[in-house]
């Protein structure tokens, strides 16, 4: 079941016979197999594009610390699960803050209204914002967003 999914997050455009010739087993088990994961494991088919040709220039990791009731911090969750530009948000700990947000924007203005916005709708409920701000492409880049990389990580765990 791991190696179809490590399959399918290298590349999940290829039928379910080019997997089963490369997995060693029957297209049918694969398509079973697909299905079972498609129920339990797997979130979402996506593609990850090169973020610079949609132009989109900056990938921000943005720690916060925040307080207050559970309550007062629904308007804040609402906006951060309606943003478009944030890929991904979570609660944590580390670094003395709460929750990180994973977000995309097109340059450095679009960001800074990113943040202005963040700030107004989070209000007395945020105590510190910290960003570390990351270009999507060209020679900065050491290695491109993909998933396809976990596999070696889990053959080296097994």
């Amino acid at each position: 079941m791991l190696k179809l999914l490590f399959e399918l997050m290298k590349n999940a455009k290829r039928s379910d016979r080019e997997i089963a010739k490369i997995i060693g087993v029957s297209q049918p088990t694969i398509t079973r197999m697909r299905q079972r994961l498609e129920k339990t494991a797997i979130v979402d088919y996506t593609v990850i594009p090169d973020w610079t040709e949609l132009g989109f220039e900056i990938m921000a990791t943005t720690l916060l610390k925040a307080k207050g009731l559970p309550e007062a911090m629904q308007k804040a969750k609402k906006w951060t699960q309606e943003n478009p530009n944030i890929v991904f948000a979570a609660a944590g700990e580390g670094m003395g803050m709460d929750y990180s947000l994973i977000s995309f924007h097109k340059n450095y203005s679009d960001y800074a209204n990113f943040v202005d916005n963040l700030k107004a709708i989070w209000a007395d409920n945020l105590q510190d914002v910290q960003s570390f701000l990351m270009a999507t492409g060209g020679e900065r880049t050491v290695k491109p967003l993909s998933l396809k990389y976990l596999e070696k990580t889990w053959d080296e765990m097994g």
